[in-house]
């Protein structure tokens, strides 16, 4: 059986009869909006919540040390009041609705660290699918370190176009325990958990994702590419180097089964359903708009809208999406450095118009929407796409803290 980096987990859950103030949203949503936060504190105050055990990166320039020592206190006075339970080895199996989707099946379990690798060219199992920012690891670093529990949620995808994995143990829930079922605050929709620990059968059913003839047929090449990480890169790429710089300190025995050296995620099928890609479109202001257009449609940029005060302008390319968008990004930079200006990402067609119609100085660029098909052949041919490509779905889709794991030995 070929190796995946994929392994069962002793994952941990709160003993609390309410899970909806329990799970709150990835750290690193709605960085733009401190009243969604704030709320969230509203409706978790005085009830046990993941809200105590991580850092929302809103608040990364507040007093952000501070906070992470509060929340290493937090975690320790969890453990010692007995807050959790910790299940039998295994996976979870996730079950999530939302505003957006009806159904999103998700596994949770633990991969090898050894087998990641967050470059951007990258023969490793588990992938990037974008450029990391080096910048960006250091904070969640200081977090990481001292923490003697991780709660993840980093969602990574994998590429069974015939949905014999997730989707089977989806049609035989009935037949396993189920964890949780509720209704996630802010919006977030539903969730249900179920215990899997019959685990052979799924590691061998990842493993022949890996064989030889399934991979040259399908990207035209033998590469052992096994998962692409869709959410939490950065947080992925933090617990890398972390176990990077514990591991210098282990005897060879002690690196082979340290906790540090894995990390809990959840898997998603790309084929699942609730999974969709949606452009990330660039919002330049500051900038002389003639004068930055004129330099970007000299590029080859693949096809491309822009859009001003005057309306949409399109712009026929060669290039892929990927290329174009990287190529798009590239002149940003070298325009902003030389001529000043601000950049931003924007999700969503209307809300780059209100912006662009806002002020007169601003252009916005829109690309068209990545085939998630597309993914894993292009990542396996060219290697992690530029930053901010796609995101997976809407910011209340994202994953919400909820299992955890002890990463300290």
């Amino acid at each position: 059986m070929k190796k995946t980096g994929l392994y069962p987990a002793k994952i941990m859950l709160p003993k609390t009869a309410d899970m909806t103030k329990w799970a709150v949203i990835a750290c690193d949503q709605f960085t733009g909006e401190p009243e969604y936060w704030e709320e969230v504190k509203k409706q978790t105050q005085g009830s046990l919540t993941t809200l105590d055990l991580v850092l929302p990166e809103v608040y990364l320039n507040d007093d952000a040390q501070k906070r992470i020592e509060i929340i290493n206190q937090n975690i320790k006075d969890y453990i010692e009041k007995g807050v959790f339970n910790t299940l039998e080895e295994g996976f979870v199996l996730t079950v999530r609705s939302t505003p957006y989707v009806d159904r999103r099946i998700g596994l949770i379990g633990k991969i090898d660290l050894e087998e990641y690798e967050y470059s951007q060219k990258s023969n490793a199992l588990i992938r990037s699918t974008e450029g990391t920012v080096e910048e960006r690891i250091p904070p969640r670093l200081k977090i990481r370190k001292d923490a003697e529990l991780e709660f993840p949620h980093v969602m990574m995808l994998f590429d069974d176009e015939n949905r014999e994995i997730t989707e089977k143990l989806y049609e035989n829930r009935q037949s396993l325990q189920k964890l949780y079922d509720f209704t996630l605050n802010m919006n977030g929709g539903k969730i249900e958990g179920y215990l899997v620990t019959d685990v052979q059968p799924i590691l061998e059913k990842f493993s022949s994702l890996l064989s030889s003839d399934r991979l040259t047929k399908k990207y035209g090449k033998n590469d052992e590419f096994a998962f692409a990480v869709g959410d939490g890169n950065h947080s992925l790429a933090t617990a890398k180097t972390h176990w990077n710089i514990l591991k210098q300190n282990l005897t060879e025995d002690q690196k082979q089964n340290h906790p540090a050296r894995y990390a809990l995620v959840e898997l998603v099928n790309i084929y699942d359903e609730g999974i969709y890609f949606e452009p990330i479109y660039r919002y330049v202001k500051g900038v002389d708009k003639q004068k930055f257009l004129d330099g970007l449609y000299k590029l080859d940029c693949g096809n491309i809208r822009t859009f001003d005060l005057k309306g949409y302008t399109d712009k026929k390319g060669e290039s892929s999406l990927p290329d174009g968008i990287r190529a798009v990004d590239g002149y940003i930079k070298e325009y902003l450095l030389a001529n000043g200006g601000e950049v931003d990402y924007i999700h969503g067609v209307s809300n780059l118009e209100k912006l662009v119609k806002s002020t007169d100085d601003a252009v916005g660029i829109l690309f068209e929407k990545m085939n998630k098909s597309d993914l894993f052949k292009y990542v396996s041919e060219k290697g992690a796409l530029p930053r901010k490509t796609f995101s997976m779905g809407e910011g209340v889709e994202k994953r919400y803290y909820l299992e955890g794991r002890r990463i300290k030995a």
